[in-house]
């Protein structure tokens, strides 16, 4: 069975509110300031920058926060100094979960996460053992009865996208990370709207989940995506949109 990504679905259907996109926004700025720093400030010779920069208009950033991100990551204005840390663990049922930080205390931010973990029935894994189930890739996703899948079958396809993928009521569309900038441009040239648009992890296969442990699940990656250290978090579990709407999730 191949993976999708229900969290990206699921984290995005309700919108965002004020508090969660300052957040949002703060965790773009941090991408941006760190991929600067390490690779230059100059996105045609720093691939990740470019795609950090990508992210961020996605989320229509102010093009002057974006500029002065890039002005603290290399250097010439100042700013916090973070690093990048990786934890890897599972969740109730045995989902895996994989959650990308940048931190300027990495003890405080192992503590957290492991307090978030096992407050919601997971437990933080050892180095290595979900992250194996995963693949960067880009995403769209959109909802299947606002999109006219002929239409949006050409226009990726053209642009070089890996794959489309019918879900529930959803339809993905897959890109390698090289290729979301193309894709997104087709896209948008189409004013074709669409739900996500990011590079994000894709689990290679996924776990089902129901009712105590799909409630549990979505308690940790909401928690995990509230906390200021961590960046993204991905999960390869499926829980259907009836469970879901059964939730209030849809």
């Amino acid at each position: 069975m191949s993976g999708h990504s229900k969290w990206s679905s699921i984290k995005h259907k309700k919108g965002i509110t004020d508090t969660r996109r300052g957040k949002l926004f703060t965790k773009l700025i941090k991408e941006v300031t760190v991929t600067a720093r390490l690779g230059g400030g100059d996105p045609d010779a720093n691939p990740r920058l470019r795609a950090a920069i990508a992210a961020a208009k996605v989320e229509n950033m102010p093009k002057d926060n974006i500029e002065r991100a890039i002005r603290k990551g290399t250097g010439e204005l100042e700013g916090a100094t973070y690093e990048e840390a990786y934890y890897e663990g599972y969740g109730p049922g045995g989902a895996a979960v994989l959650v990308e930080s940048l931190t300027d205390n990495k003890k405080r931010t192992v503590a957290d996460i492991r307090y978030i973990f096992s407050k919601a029935g997971g437990s933080l894994g050892e180095a290595g053992c979900v992250a194996w189930m995963f693949e960067k890739k880009g995403l769209f996703v959109f909802e299947k009865d606002e999109t006219d899948e002929e239409a949006l079958m050409e226009a990726v396809l053209d642009a070089g996208a890996d794959d489309i993928r019918d879900e529930e009521s959803t339809l993905e569309v897959v890109t390698s990370p090289e290729d979301f900038e193309v894709v997104k441009k087709a896209l948008d040239g189409r004013n074709m709207r669409y739900v996500v648009g990011e590079i994000t992890m894709i689990p290679k296969s996924t776990v089902k989940l129901e009712d105590k442990q799909a409630e549990q699940m979505l308690r940790l990656m909401d928690s995990l995506e509230d906390s200021d250290d961590v960046q993204k978090a991905y999960s390869n579990f499926d829980i259907a949109d009836k469970t879901l709407e059964q939730m209030g999730r849809t």
